[in-house]
C-alpha cells in the first residue's frame, strides 16, 4: 500500500487541474524536450552508421579484400602464389590482375586514370562490380578484342560512351629511331559502370587481362592477386599468412588499410557527435530539475499534510522521485520512437526536401555518395537510451530531496 500511494501521488501531481494546469503543461515541455534531443542523436548515430555501412559495400565492390603483390611492382610466378593462397582458409578467390595509372583520351578531352586488366569470368568472384553496369556487360572484355569498360564519372569527363573509341596512352614510352613514343592503343568503349563511389566512378577503366598485359608489356607477370575472403575483417591477418606460406618477400596490404582514414574518421565523428549532442540531451533532462521544484514549490501544503498524516521522508521523495522516473521513461521512450521512425525513411525525406529545395545537399565529389543512407543498431539506441534515462533520474534527485525536507509547520504557516 505504501507503494501505490507514492505511485498515486506522483502520477496525480503530473496531471493538469482547472487551477494549476500550468505545471503539467511545464511537464509536458520537458518531455517533448527529452523527446526531440534523444531522436536528435539516435538519427544522426544511424547516418553515421549507414554512411560507414554504404562506403564499406561500395569500395569491396570496386576493390578486393586484400592483395598481394611483388616488391618489384610485379607478381612473377603467380599461378604458385594463386595455389596457395587458395589453399589457405578463409581465401574464396585469388584473381590475377594488371594495372597501372595512364591517360585516356578522347577528341579533344583527356584525363588520367586507374586502368585495370581483368579476366571477367574471375572477376565475378572477387566483387560484385559486375552487378553495377549501368550500360553494357563486364563480360564483354573479351581477350585481343581491345574493349574497354569505364566508370560514369569517367566517361562524363572525356565525353565518351558506349560504342566510342578512347586512346589508352601507357606511361611507358617505345624507343623508336625517332625517339622515344608513348606507347598508345585504341579501345572501344562497351560498356559503363557505377559503384556508387566517385573516387572510383571517376578513376578507374577495365580492360580486359590479356589486352592489358600487351599494353603495359607484362609478358607472362601480373601485378598482383586480389584475394576475396569469406570474412572481410580477417583480411590483414589472412593476406599476411599467405605472404608467409610463399616465403615472404611479397608486399600485401587490404581494404582496412587503403581506406583506414576513411573509417578512422567517421568512428571519430560519429564519438564526437555523441558528446557534443548528448548534452542537448543533457539540457532536456535536467529541465526536469525546473519542472519538479515548481511542482516542489507548488505543493508544499500537501507535503505538509502528509508528513503530519505519518508520511516519513522517504515516502515524499519516492513521490516526487516518480514524476522525474516518468518524465524520462516518457521522454526517451517517445525519442526512441521518433529517432527510429526518422532514421529509416530518412532517405525518401532528404529526397523529398531536395526536390522541393531545388538543391543537392550530398555531393558525390566531396562525400563519395549522393544518398544520405541511415542503418539503425540496436545498440545505439540502448545506449542512447540508458544515458538520457540515467541522467533524468539524476535530476529528479534534487527535487525530490528537497521535497523530503519541506517542514510541515513552515509549509502550513501562510495556508
Amino acid at each position: 500500500m505504501t507503494r501505490f500511494y507514492e505511485w498515486w501521488i506522483g502520477t496525480r501531481y503530473l496531471a493538469s487541474t482547472h487551477r494549476r494546469g500550468f505545471v503539467s503543461i511545464v511537464a509536458l515541455i520537458s518531455v517533448v524536450g527529452l523527446m526531440l534531443g534523444v531522436a536528435v542523436l539516435i538519427v544522426v548515430l544511424s547516418v553515421m552508421n549507414g554512411f560507414e555501412r554504404e562506403l564499406r559495400t561500395r569500395i569491396l565492390a570496386v576493390t578486393a579484400h586484400a592483395t598481394l603483390m611483388g616488391l618489384e611492382g610485379t607478381l612473377d610466378d603467380w599461378r604458385r602464389a594463386r595455389r596457395v593462397a587458395l589453399a589457405t582458409s578463409g581465401v574464396r578467390a585469388a584473381v590475377p590482375y594488371v594495372e597501372s595509372q595512364s591517360m585516356l583520351a578522347h577528341g579533344n578531352a583527356i584525363s588520367g586514370a586507374q586502368v585495370r586488366g581483368i579476366d571477367p569470368a574471375e572477376e565475378r568472384q572477387a566483387d560484385s562490380l559486375a552487378d553495377r553496369m549501368r550500360e553494357g556487360k563486364l563480360g564483354s572484355l573479351t581477350a585481343g578484342s581491345w574493349h574497354i569498360v569505364l566508370g560514369d564519372a569517367l566517361a562524363r569527363e572525356i565525353g565518351a560512351g558506349v560504342g566510342d573509341t578512347v586512346v589508352v596512352i601507357a606511361p611507358e614510352g617505345s624507343a623508336t629511331p625517332t625517339g622515344v613514343v608513348p606507347r598508345m592503343r585504341r579501345f572501344t568503349v562497351t560498356g559503363i559502370f557505377s559503384s556508387g563511389m566517385y573516387e572510383f566512378d571517376r578513376g578507374l577503366a577495365l580492360v580486359n587481362l590479356v589486352d592489358a598485359a600487351r599494353l603495359y608489356r607484362t609478358g607472362d607477370r601480373v601485378t598482383g592477386l586480389r584475394l576475396e575472403l569469406h570474412d572481410a575483417w580477417a583480411a590483414p591477418r589472412i593476406v599476411r599468412e599467405v605472404a608467409l606460406a610463399l616465403g615472404g618477400g611479397y608486399y600485401v596490404s587490404d581494404w582496412t588499410r587503403n581506406h583506414a582514414n576513411f573509417f578512422r574518421s567517421i568512428e571519430i565523428t560519429k564519438s564526437l557527435l555523441f558528446v557534443i549532442l548528448l548534452m542537448i540531451v543533457a539540457v532536456a533532462a535536467f529541465n526536469i530539475v525546473a519542472t519538479l521544484v515548481m511542482i516542489v514549490k507548488d505543493k508544499q501544503p500537501d507535503i505538509a499534510i502528509l508528513r503530519t498524516l505519518g508520511a516519513a521522508p522517504r515516502n515524499v521523495l519516492g513521490a516526487f522521485a516518480i514524476q522525474g522516473v516518468l518524465i524520462g521513461l516518457m521522454g526517451t521512450a517517445l525519442g526512441a520512437g521518433l529517432g527510429v521512425l526518422v532514421a529509416r525513411h530518412l532517405e525518401s525525406l532528404v529526397h523529398v526536401l531536395e526536390r522541393a529545395l531545388g538543391t543537392q545537399f550530398l555531393d558525390a565529389r566531396v562525400y563519395y555518395m549522393s544518398d544520405l543512407p541511415a542503418y539503425v543498431e540496436w545498440q545505439d539506441i540502448a545506449q542512447v537510451c540508458g544515458v538520457a534515462f540515467a541522467l533524468c533520474a539524476l535530476a529528479t534527485l534534487y527535487p525530490a530531496w528537497r521535497a523530503a525536507r519541506t517542514a510541515p509547520a513552515e509549509a502550513l504557516r501562510h495556508d
